[in-house]
């Protein structure tokens, strides 16, 4: 094992995106720890594309630890039409990040990548070395590419100057503070605003994006806070490292739970002219199990607490 120190709560603790789904769920998390001293900036405040100011930020800050969560995110729709940004607009936030981390000799840094770097048929489940050993699913390849040279960039650091920095690559993230835009979500937040949409409407029907049958593991955000912090205090490689349940369903499965959480009793059906992306991506999460770290919150009870949050009334009928 590694020799890491516990972190000390009164440092100063620059998490970025701290107003997103994974940055918040960090951001309460630490607070509920005991950290005294978190630093968080909107992108209003702070745009993290433009180098000079994170540069100027990280100066007047001098942070001594930071969580890389702040990223250009969106679902298969968004990915597959607007590439560009999720390149360009990440490329450019982590590399001025990590550069300015590496500037003021930050101590611990972890990067959240996402579990879209891996080649898009990757042996299931998933493990950290077969990460560069296949295509990526070419519908969020941009995306990837600039989450893989976030990892890399992190390795090179390790190598090149010593720091003691990590990445973690979350399974698909839901929970409170999720983006439920019709345009850019994720399947379980599209599926959540539709079925509440449904219920509000008294609609009949609902009709999803694809198939149905592409499988799918799910983490609530709370689950991944807590692996973030157990991650900093015990993880010193640099592979990165997975983190999931160890479990997955069909989007189907998925898509009946989030129904019946909703009370909707109409029928669901299947648009399969839209694209499924990945058959199949289940993260193998032994290493970290091996660190201690378990998954704890159930996903039919994350997406009751879930559906509340966005406005809905679970149904809960067992």
């Amino acid at each position: 094992m590694t020799d890491l120190q516990p972190l000390d709560p009164s440092s100063p603790f620059y998490v970025a995106g701290h107003r997103g789904l994974a940055g918040g769920a960090v951001w309460r998390h630490l607070q509920e720890e005991g950290f005294t001293h978190l630093i968080g900036r909107t992108s209003q405040e702070l745009d993290l594309r433009r180098r000079d100011d994170v540069f100027d930020f990280f100066r007047e800050e001098r942070p001594r630890y930071v969580v890389m969560a702040a990223a250009r995110v969106g679902g298969i729709g968004a990915n597959s039409t607007r590439p560009v940004d999720f390149l360009s607009d990440n490329l450019q936030m982590q590399t001025a990040v990590l550069d300015a981390a590496h500037e003021v000799g930050v101590e611990r840094l972890l990067f959240l990548g996402s579990s879209c770097i891996y080649p898009k048929y990757a042996e299931q489940p998933i493990k950290e070395s077969s990460l560069l050993t296949g295509a990526l699913e070419p519908t969020n390849d941009a995306y990837a590419v600039a989450k893989i040279a976030g990892v890399l960039h992190v390795q090179a650091m390790r190598r090149q100057y010593g720091h003691r920095w990590i990445s973690a690559m979350p399974t698909n993230l839901y929970g409170p503070g999720d983006n439920y835009d019709p345009d850019s979500s994720h399947v379980l937040a599209a599926l959540i605003r539709r079925f509440a949409e449904a219920v509000r409407t008294g609609a009949g029907s609902v009709t999803n994006w694809g198939t149905g049958t592409p499988r799918r593991e799910f983490l609530h955000v709370s689950d991944l806070a807590s692996a973030v912090l157990h991650l900093l205090q015990t993880y010193d490689e640099p592979s990165p490292i997975n983190v999931g349940t160890g479990s997955d369903l069909s989007v189907a499965e998925l898509a009946d739970l989030v129904a019946e959480v909703s009370g909707f009793e109409g029928t669901v059906e299947w648009d399969e002219s839209k694209p499924d992306g990945t058959p199949r991506k289940l993260l193998d999460g032994s290493r970290l199990a091996e660190l201690g770290w378990v998954a704890r919150v159930d996903l039919r009870q994350g997406l009751a607490d879930t559906y509340a949050a966005y406005g809905g009334s679970p149904h809960h009928q067992r």
